[in-house]
């Protein structure tokens, strides 16, 4: 039976024209220095919006306000967007798969013993891709350790590893501290002398294999082809590999490492994926993990030539989109987040746009919406998705926010949309280059055409809540154990490329008081975060949140 998501009058009225809520991306609430790319940028329509607000309300956009294990741990846009549109913190990726790691569960499960099942009657490794590191947002380096220890405890005796290197969600040339971990438990398996763990390939995230969204397929087809037909250049480690770029390009993020091969004694390529395989991608992530997915999976994708197809049993770590059941077989169950923010509006009759460009466009929808692709009703929503640049965003940072802009205004004035949610994405996609200065026109630009959207919205008789999913433009360099700045060795400072932990801005625009509301943080224990989002938007249409919602930022004025 389906629940009830009617909802019940709210307390204030709602306004004449469109409710909007507007993400902008990676922009945080860090320390006015100069590794803050938001405070160095000029931005007077969020310097008018936050006096007006008295400051507003700082949300926690990071650890367990969003789902994840504990406040150590920097939000993203996923589990941002996944709190924005549920309106209630739901247990999230890493945290469920601590969870299946600490019980058992997962190995106890029929994928792992089909994955394991598998090789043990063909003879080929067991290979485990995915993104190397500790940052806890798309994976975890001791999730990839755990795998390992225990296909060695269960006597699989052949395994490779195709590490993805980060750069992003950590320090920007940490590989190698992720390498040398890995390499040191591979040796300690080996030693025995009855297993051949090894890596076999790699490069850097934003190089191959972890696009999103359809933006780079050639991303895939790179990665493809190191990953599954051994094709690149090759090296005696991957280690060596990291080291000899760093040498030819000095400066290389690792998110940006060309693709490379590990050769085995005899020059060959020591881990190709053939026919017999088992293949196991560790990230928890979905957006980034898909279109991969897709290729080992699709039998009629077109997107690149994969050429002949091994055929292998192929997993992940959880099921990306649970709608289009993506992978068919996965380890963990992902988050069964209902009743979102959307399913009520649909269900309650109000008309819903939803806008972002292609590298945000699956958080204002699929994310949003609860991890559920498509449409919840295409009689009463729009999406409009703009096509990204496909370029390193430091050299276009202005990105289509102009474009957004333009696309969510001419639809609101057709009449047709009682509510609109948008995400401007060069807060966070500058951010991750660690370009300080572009990061800082990203911000001004965002600060623009937010200006332009709220003049539009205000002739319309709108009003807007403005937040953001996380942060990263607000902090833009390293800082070392004393809190100082990291010298990068040149002269200047080290990059931050990674999510900030600070909190995010949340301002009202109303400058009618046509809501007769303000914003409040509401009494009781914990500080605001996303989750809040929704039940405030659903206040501002005009309807009570549902009583197991985060509670509505508004109170009277």
């Amino acid at each position: 039976m389906s629940a009830d998501l009617t909802l019940k009058r709210g307390r204030y009225p709602a306004p004449e024209g469109p409710v909007v809520v507007v993400v902008m991306d990676g922009v945080g609430q860090g320390p006015a220095d100069d590794g803050n790319a938001v405070h160095l940028a000029r931005t007077p329509v969020l310097d008018a919006l936050t006096a007006a607000n008295a400051g507003g309300v700082p949300l926690a956009a990071h650890g367990v306000a969003v789902g994840l294990p504990s406040d150590d741990d920097m939000g993203n846009s996923e589990v941002g967007h996944n709190a924005l549109g549920a309106g209630r913190v739901f247990a999230q990726g890493a945290k469920l798969v601590n969870a299946a790691l600490e019980t058992g569960s997962l190995f106890r499960g029929e994928t792992w013993r089909w994955l394991v099942d598998g090789v043990r009657d063909s003879g080929e490794p067991l290979h485990f891709l995915g993104l190397l590191s500790d940052g806890n947002v798309h994976s975890h380096e001791l999730h990839l350790h755990a795998l390992l220890e225990q296909a060695h405890r269960e006597g699989v005796r052949r395994v490779r590893i195709h590490a993805l290197t980060d750069g992003r969600d950590v320090g920007a040339t940490t590989a190698l501290v992720y390498i040398e971990r890995l390499e040191a438990l591979l040796a300690r398996i080996n030693a025995s002398g009855e297993r051949d763990y090894r890596i076999a390939s790699g490069g850097g995230r934003m190089f191959i294999t972890m696009d999103r969204y359809n933006a780079e397929w050639p991303m895939v087809e790179r990665g493809w082809a190191v990953h599954v037909r051994g094709e690149g250049r090759r090296f005696a480690s991957a280690g060596a590999a990291i080291e000899t770029f760093r040498d030819e390009q000095p400066g290389l993020s690792d998110q940006n490492l060309p693709a490379f091969v590990v050769a085995g004694p005899d020059g060959a390529p020591c881990g190709p994926i053939r026919d017999g395989a088992s293949v196991c991608l560790f990230n928890f992530r979905g957006d980034r993990a898909i279109e991969i997915t897709r290729a080992f999976e699709d039998a009629h994708l077109d997107a690149f030539d994969r050429g002949p197809v091994p055929r292998v049993r192929y997993a992940g770590m959880m099921q990306y989109d649970g709608d289009l059941k993506r992978p068919a077989r996965f380890l963990v169950e992902p988050p069964a987040i209902d009743r979102t923010l959307g399913a009520h509006l649909v269900a309650n009759g109000v008309t819903q746009l939803a806008c972002s460009e292609t590298q945000k466009f699956g958080h204002v929808t699929y994310f949003w919406n609860g991890n559920r692709s498509g449409y919840l009703d295409e009689r009463t929503e729009k999406y409009v998705e703009i096509p990204s640049d496909v370029i390193s965003f430091e050299q276009r940072p202005w990105m289509k926010a102009a474009e957004i802009t333009d696309a969510v205004l001419r639809e609101l004035r057709t009449g047709r949309y009682r509510h609109a949610r948008l995400n401007y994405a060069n807060g966070d996609m500058v951010g991750h280059t660690g370009d300080r200065e572009a990061a800082v026109t990203a911000v001004q630009v965002v600060d623009l055409c937010l200006g332009r959207l709220l003049q539009g919205l205000e002739a319309m008789g709108g009003v807007a809540l403005v937040t953001a999913d996380h942060g990263n433009a607000d902090e833009m360099y390293e800082r070392d154990k004393k809190g100082a700045f990291a010298p990068d060795g040149r002269g200047g400072y080290k990059p931050r490329t990674s999510h900030s932990l600070n909190a995010v801005p949340c301002l009202l625009f109303d400058p009618a008081g046509r809501t007769g509301a303000r914003l409040a943080a509401p009494a009781g224990p914990g500080r605001p975060g996303l989750a809040n989002v929704a039940a405030t938007t659903m206040e501002l249409l005009g309807y009570a949140a549902p009583e197991d919602y985060a509670p509505s930022l508004l109170a009277p004025r």
